[in-house]
């Protein structure tokens, strides 16, 4: 019996977006509740007096502000095995581990369903509001992901990067049928060991399911823009194994080679078709819309240190949209880009009020701009209160602080 395919309702994502929205005050003050609820029993808590009080006037009064670092000593105990419930109530089985690009060493972050699950909502929130805008539908998705080999740390739990996390979830591939985004490679070359093979593979795949392809993805616009920056060295190689329905012997390993033996069939046709398309173009320019004919749009991360790449991403898209990617950091997700016509240099992002508790701490010169046009002049020594999610100010900046269902209660850089 085949699978019922279970498409999602964009309308019901956006309505429920909504609804959620506009009642955001009590939404945050129902999810800090809920997060202590499920988490009051965990030693962390315990320890700061909270005595089983939820409202956010005792959590600001009980709570510190701390960092990653503050938090680090409780997360390696978690990551060398400790029974007890410490930072959560539930145990935590997974540990997303980061590029250690902030603090110089990577950083271990708890992992959890809860956290899992926001990172869908998130997923379903922008892809809601970009399917308005950009409908897809009975397509395939080119994504350049990769997902490296998960460890186990000393206590045996399983720590990966937080995308090989999510893409190793169940959870994942099913949102993905649902929002007609399904990678148009198979696990084996996501999971593959090496780096330079799956991409040639994502590479080889795309270019047998053309026709198919109605986005282009990666985490991040980097990925996107060496994907095809390493096509122009390898496409001659790419037809030949389309030609042939022979796979280059540089796949070496066996899982992968044996996965795309069952998509590569002999089809000098489409190889002749990519070679034509390939030698007419001027230094490579709209090569993405030449490649693949039903594309809507390019994804990605392209806002702060991604903006860089988007001019070489622009040539290789030429008028094929680029949407950036949604909001988050290590700690966890923050917001949905539900503007996605904007360019990705003026991209914004919506806060999603159920997905954790958030609080923003005045940048210290708009503190001080703001207690001089009030006249008060006797604080400014002071350090900025954190203002809740309903009380930003337009125009304004912060510095995000995030408490979540994974026992992350910090400052995200």
């Amino acid at each position: 019996m085949l699978e019922k395919k279970e498409i999602l309702d964009v309308e019901k994502v956006i309505r429920d977006f909504e609804v959620l929205t506009k009642d955001a005050e009590n939404v945050q003050r129902e999810t800090l509740k809920m997060i202590l609820e499920e988490n009051g029993c965990a030693e962390y808590l315990q320890n700061l007096g909270l005595n089983g009080r939820t409202d956010p006037e005792s959590f600001k009064a009980c709570v510190p502000l701390v960092t990653h670092k503050d938090l680090e000593p409780c997360i390696q105990r978690v990551a060398d095995g400790a029974f007890s419930p410490i930072l959560t109530g539930k145990p935590i089985t997974t540990i997303s581990i980061t590029s250690g690009t902030t603090q110089g060493k990577p950083k271990f972050v708890p992992f959890n369903d809860e956290m899992m699950e926001t990172t869908l909502q998130i997923f379903r929130t922008s892809f809601a509001f970009r399917n308005k805008e950009f409908p897809i539908e009975n397509g395939r998705a080119l994504q350049f992901i990769y997902s490296s080999k998960q460890i186990k740390t000393k206590g045996g739990l399983f720590a990966g990067t937080a995308t090989s996390n999510v893409f190793r979830n169940s959870q994942f591939r099913k949102a993905m049928k649902a929002m007609q985004s399904e990678c148009c490679s198979p696990d084996e070359v996501i999971f593959g060991p090496d780096f330079h093979q799956s991409l040639y593979c994502h590479l080889l795949c795309g270019l047998i399911f053309h026709e198919e392809i109605q986005l282009v993805s990666s985490t991040f616009a980097y990925s996107i823009v060496l994907a095809f920056r390493t096509f122009e060295q390898v496409w001659e190689e790419l037809c030949d194994d389309i030609r042939e329905g022979v796979l280059t012997s540089r796949i070496t390993f066996p899982p992968v080679r044996s996965a795309m033996a069952k998509l590569l069939k002999p089809n000098p046709e489409l190889a002749d078709m990519i070679e034509k398309k390939c030698s007419g173009l001027n230094n490579w320019y709209g090569l993405i819309p030449e490649l693949f004919p039903n594309v809507k749009y390019i994804y990605g991360i392209m806002t702060g240190c991604m903006e860089p790449y988007l001019k070489k991403l622009r040539h290789y898209a030429a008028d094929v949209p680029l949407i950036s990617a949604d909001y988050g950091s290590s700690e966890g997700w923050i917001g949905a880009n539900i503007n996605p016509s904007l360019p990705p240099e003026s991209a914004t992002y919506a806060v999603l009020p159920n997905i954790g508790y958030f609080e923003f701490i005045p940048l210290k010169e708009n503190v001080e701009e703001h207690m001089q046009e009030n006249g008060n002049v006797s604080f400014l020594s002071m350090e900025p209160k954190p203002v809740d999610l309903t009380e930003v100010r337009v125009g304004e900046e912060y510095e995000v602080i995030i408490t979540n269902f994974g026992g992350e209660m910090s400052c995200s850089p």
